[in-house]
């Protein structure tokens, strides 16, 4: 079997576990192991047709942006492996899952905004259109590539060696199937950075590689290297700052401030990386420096507000988990601080009662400051898109920032 039929068995496949395991509910502990959800957009129905329309202006499905590398030759010998690991609960198989099952709440649409950006900027008439778009085009997937390689590479088991044993082996299997995947997508993705042969934005994508680095090791951690919160400060700051600068990102006073902490764990967990690629999207088209900023702050506040809008949706619905660093829980903390004691000194997040946790929470505000944030962001995002070109591609931008 060739390598592309054995990447359609392999999607084929993950199609029909995922829709298995839409009908059974897995209570193995596992479930609970996964990074937080990060995932920047508005989790809605009516997400899927604003995605649609979105595409008819770029020309082409972006949610399929990543098949090309899903039908390469390394991959399918990857995915031949892969196979061996999906009957079991591991954090791959569900990222897997999500890459390879595309619903409208799966769709991942960091590139298409970024096309949607370069296609509201470049010239019309120019020769060098056509060469700028598929440059463009090529760092919005590579964007997603390291997103998405980022995300797998989290999704890791860390198993004590004296707790190893026959029956973990599957799982230390999996853990080197992640990384191996991991590292195929950052390394295909850093190999088609180098072919756009434009120093300046290697350099600002580099920054960005950086902050999704320096977020793994940011904060408190339990035996899962899952985030814990800062504990609450007394009279904590409400500002975050947001600078187009490449410097490190700023964590002097951050942890326990439930703004600053859950602005800056966003932004190491991707906000600056496609703040970063609608920098580059500039970049390419050769547009000048305040131009470039703009877009920059329009990515980030743009991921900000997604994120607060799927952080508001998870704590409120019924069956959905929720992070114990998402905006809710930070404000409820800062709010009540006796409810630190519910997330304090745990060895993993796994031994926490979310569902009292969640009680404790809605009798706070936090919901409600969490949707205030989102409308804070949003309005930000589309501030700086508005420093753009009026045409139907901002206008399909602004309508994706505020689809709820």
């Amino acid at each position: 079997m060739n390598s592309v039929n054995m990447s359609y068995a392999l999607i084929r496949h993950m199609r029909r576990t995922a829709l298995l395991s839409q009908r059974i509910r897995l209570e193995s502990t596992m479930t609970n192991l996964t990074p937080e959800d990060i995932v920047f957009r508005p989790p809605l129905a009516q997400w899927g047709k604003v995605i649609r329309e979105a595409e008819k202006i770029v020309g082409y499905p972006t949610s399929f942006m990543n098949l090309r590398w899903l039908l390469s030759d390394e991959f399918a010998n990857l995915a031949m492996h892969l196979r061996t690991v999906v009957g079991m609960n591991h954090p791959i198989v569900k990222t897997a899952k999500m890459l390879l099952y595309n619903e409208h709440n799966n769709l991942q649409p960091w590139g298409l905004v970024i096309l949607l950006l370069s296609k509201a900027v470049n010239p019309h008439t120019s020769l060098l259109t056509s060469t700028v778009t598929q440059n463009q085009r090529i760092l919005a997937e590579l964007t997603e590539m390291i997103r998405t390689g980022h995300y797998v590479h989290r999704g890791l088991l860390n198993i004590p060696v004296s707790d190893r044993n026959k029956n973990s082996d599957t799982a230390i299997f999996a853990n080197k199937i992640a990384i191996l995947i991991g590292d195929y997508l950052l390394v295909t993705a850093n190999g088609m950075l180098a072919r756009l042969k434009n120093q300046d934005l290697s350099y600002i994508i580099s920054t960005a590689l950086r902050d999704l680095s320096e977020g793994e090791f940011y904060g408190k951690r339990d035996a899962q290297n899952m985030p814990l919160p800062g504990k609450p400060v007394n009279n904590p700051s409400d500002i975050y700052n947001i600078c187009g600068d490449t410097l490190p990102l700023e964590v002097k006073d951050v942890s326990g401030s439930p703004i600053r902490e859950w602005t800056l764990r966003s932004l190491y967990n991707g906000g600056t990386l496609f703040g970063r690629g609608c920098q580059g999207a500039m970049l390419l088209g050769e547009h000048d420096l305040e131009k470039q900023e703009n877009a920059y702050k329009f990515g980030c506040h743009l991921c900000l507000a997604w994120q607060a809008a799927t952080e508001v949706q998870k704590m409120t619905s019924e069956k959905d988990s929720f992070s114990l660093v998402s905006a809710p829980v930070l404000f409820a903390l800062s709010e009540n601080q006796e409810l630190y004691k519910l997330v304090e000194n745990i060895e993993n997040i796994t031994d926490v009662d979310l569902d009292q946790l969640k009680v404790e929470v809605l009798k706070t505000n936090a919901v409600e400051r969490t949707r205030l944030l989102y409308v804070e962001h949003a309005d930000k995002a589309k501030s700086y898109v508005e420093t753009f070109e009026d045409c139907q591609s901002i206008d399909t931008i602004k309508q994706m920032i505020y689809t709820l």
